[in-house]
């Protein structure tokens, strides 16, 4: 059964300077040539500790990816399975950072370790079990995110943007301080697309609309950026800051302020923001071990109409938008003006969760970095305490027939 050596696996890919990239960027066009290196082998149990690296959803939360010092595995969310993993022979690291691109086999993969340093963007194929390119930066890359037609690297200073056929450096980004790889981009079909990151001024957003070849700028808060979520379609987005106390939901065509939630009164770290499809809910979990899900203002119809002009330009006229308690705003504190969380579901504190919404109606799924994977549904007219249907433990060893 064949293993992977990060060090060796991939030594005969020749990384060549891309003439139209940075300094800090070299690219690796697709390649065949791996056919003689050794790969992940499919695991079979555990026979060692795992410790995780990383936790995230697919594009359409289908399904959840966990890099480990193992390897990698994917699961299925519905119901939870295991779809495939893959095992490395260096204990040394193992797997920093995997993104699935929706439910395919293609993967793209962070190593992790002083035997291969996360400088790499992987490109994994899972199907034909090789390496189809590589993308090697002088720096470390904090966060990968896929579309079907485009790769988008993101390092601590630096956002690049890649064709994912040729690989070629398509657009580059420079932004504030961004050690969590802040960064997301919407999914619609065809070129529409929407990327929000950092800006270069703090607290601030930059917003690209690559149709219409327009970039916009949101002051969204006053201390630094500690989260974003953006609905599918790029319409809506939004933000929390390093103070964790208030998340932010704009327009991101006009970059106005739609909706101020609070997510509570006590400085936190907020872990992940996610839209419901219809963008009519929020979900928000942080590190004092409470996932609220908060009503949003927003006219779901609008995300539903209109889908031919594209993300970049959605019709603004369409966005009723109010906050329920905006006749109060100027005159009562923010913190009364702001809304709270009309469900909750209650955590083990001191653990980082990631949220997203579930398939069925009204649920919420919770992936945590304990191993835990929970289904909770909440109750969209009286709210409160969301009642958990489903648990499951997905570092537990899998019994051998």
């Amino acid at each position: 059964m064949s293993t992977l050596s990060f060090p060796s696996a991939f030594s005969n890919l020749t990384l060549q300077p891309d003439s139209d990239s940075d300094p800090d960027s070299l690219s690796q066009p697709q390649s065949d040539n791996t056919a003689t290196e050794t790969y992940p082998n499919p695991g079979s149990g555990m026979t060692r500790d795992t410790a995780l690296h990383h936790v995230s959803f697919n594009q359409d939360q289908t399904c959840f990816t966990v890099g480990t010092t193992q390897g990698f595995r994917v699961y299925n969310c519905d119901p939870v399975r295991e779809m495939f993993r893959r095992d490395i022979d260096d204990t040394r690291g193992g797997i920093g950072f995997v993104e699935m691109l929706f439910r395919t086999q293609i993967l793209a993969i962070v190593p992790r370790g002083p035997h291969a340093p996360p400088t790499k963007a992987l490109m994994w194929d899972d199907h034909s079990s090789r390496c189809f390119g590589e993308l090697s930066f002088r720096s470390d890359v904090k966060s990968v995110r896929l579309r079907c037609d485009r790769i988008v690297v993101v390092l601590a200073h630096k956002v690049f943007v890649y064709d994912y056929v040729c690989f070629k450096l398509l657009h580059q980004i420079e932004t504030a301080p961004n050690p969590s790889g802040l960064c997301e981009v919407s999914q619609g079909v065809g070129p529409n697309m929407v990327l929000v990151c950092p800006g270069l001024q703090t607290g601030q957003v930059r917003v690209d609309h690559y149709v219409s070849k327009r970039t916009r700028f949101i002051h969204a808060h006053d201390s630094k950026l500690a989260c974003l979520g953006l609905t599918q379609d790029g319409r809506f987005l939004a933000t929390a800051s390093s103070r964790g106390t208030l998340v932010r939901v704009f327009n991101a065509f006009d970059g106005s302020l739609i909706q101020e939630v609070r997510r509570g009164a006590e400085q936190a770290e907020i872990y992940s923001i996610a839209f419901s499809s219809t963008a009519q809910w929020l979900a928000v979990s942080s590190d004092k071990g409470t996932v609220h899900v908060f009503s949003l203002k927003i006219d779901s119809g609008a995300l539903g109409t209109d889908r031919s002009r594209g993300a970049s330009e959605p019709s603004v006229s369409k966005l009723s938008a109010i906050s329920s308690l905006s006749f109060f705003k100027g005159v009562l504190p923010r913190y009364f003006s702001s809304e709270w969380s009309m469900a909750q579901f209650r955590l083990q504190e001191g653990f980082r969760y990631i949220v997203a919404f579930g398939h069925q109606k009204n649920t919420v799924m919770i992936l945590g970095m304990d191993g835990s994977f929970y289904r909770c549904k909440f109750d969209p007219v009286h709210g409160g305490e969301m009642t958990q249907l489903e648990y499951y433990n997905f570092l537990k060893p899998e019994e051998i027939s």
